[in-house]
């Protein structure tokens, strides 16, 4: 079998994929909405730190561009406005 994760010893690999597979359905849609809330709390601190001038309103419209396309966004969100 092939390592899933090459930089995991392979025992404290399998213990992770046995836990894993154990993990309810519940918990598993829990660790998703966790990994979810840390991509978006990654993606927001690379923004601010591409545009430290950005208001808040900025960096969220900016977000939405990442998480939906530049396309979607603006016709959801209209178009960015960038402070001057």
């Amino acid at each position: 079998m092939s390592s899933l994760f090459p930089d995991t010893q392979p025992a404290a690999e399998q213990v992770l994929l046995q836990m894993l597979r154990q993990a309810s359905p519940r918990r598993k849609f829990e660790m998703l909405g966790q990994m979810n809330e840390t991509a978006r709390i990654l993606a927001l601190s690379g923004l601010r730190h591409r545009y430290p001038e950005a208001t808040s309103q900025e960096l969220r419209r900016r977000l939405a561009d990442l998480l939906l396309g530049p396309a979607l966004a603006e016709q959801v969100y209209g178009p960015l406005r960038v402070q001057d």
